[in-house]
């Protein structure tokens, strides 16, 4: 795997595990005021699911280049039957 796959790997990785953190520890607004939508967060947390999101996202993502470097996953074998 070069240097460009192994970004473009975390990249996807990175947005898939953000928009599973996004839910997590979300209240919505109790009174919200005029032209405040009812689902709003209250206190969305951006900065602390970003760094959630990009350590769980390194960790998936070291386990997919080990097991690419063993030959459990690649995509090319796949490639060749078809």
């Amino acid at each position: 795997m070069d240097w460009a796959t192994g970004i473009m790997v975390y990249l996807v990785v990175w947005w898939i595990m953000l928009f599973a953190v996004l839910p997590l520890g979300v209240r919505r607004v109790e009174n919200p005021g005029p032209g405040q939508d009812r689902g709003a967060p209250e206190n969305p947390q951006i900065l602390r699911k970003v760094v959630i999101t990009s350590l769980v996202a390194a960790v998936v993502w070291i386990g997919f280049y080990f097991l690419h470097q063993a030959d459990i996953f690649n995509f090319r074998q796949w490639a060749d039957k078809y």
